[in-house]
């Protein structure tokens, strides 16, 4: 029987490193440079808790693969676009409930500035 819970269970995956071609400068198009990337993932984990089975939980390495392949594959101008291209992969799984990304530029090409910019988004499984 499913469970009704909502939301309550969160798988975290965190510091992703990946080097990227997104920015609205040339030389972050063709230089590229590094991301970090954290993911919180909601899906009810009840099952995979009770039997150990990886067949009964997520598996997340492929997600992570096609995070690394879509950072060095696609260019994208804004880091929103990105952010919203990874938040996507993370909801295909279909037991995924809830995801919610924070995408850093970890050392922007903006002058005069030694912080990072991040972007965070929160999404829900659209409903069918």
């Amino acid at each position: 029987m499913p469970s009704t819970k909502k939301h309550q269970d969160c798988l975290h995956l965190s510091g992703i490193r990946c080097y990227g071609y997104t920015g609205a400068l040339p030389e972050e198009q063709i230089l590229g440079q590094w991301f970090e990337i954290d993911i919180r993932l909601w899906f009810d984990m009840t099952q995979p808790a009770q039997t150990d089975c990886l067949a009964d939980t997520l598996d997340y390495r492929p997600l992570l693969a096609a995070i690394t392949d879509l950072m060095q594959q696609q260019r994208f101008h804004l880091i929103e676009t990105l952010a919203t291209a990874i938040v996507d992969l993370c909801l295909r799984p279909d037991h995924v409930q809830r995801a919610a990304i924070r995408v850093t530029k970890l050392a922007p090409p903006v002058p005069n500035f030694t912080g990072q910019i991040s972007v965070e988004l929160e999404r829900d499984r659209p409903r069918p």
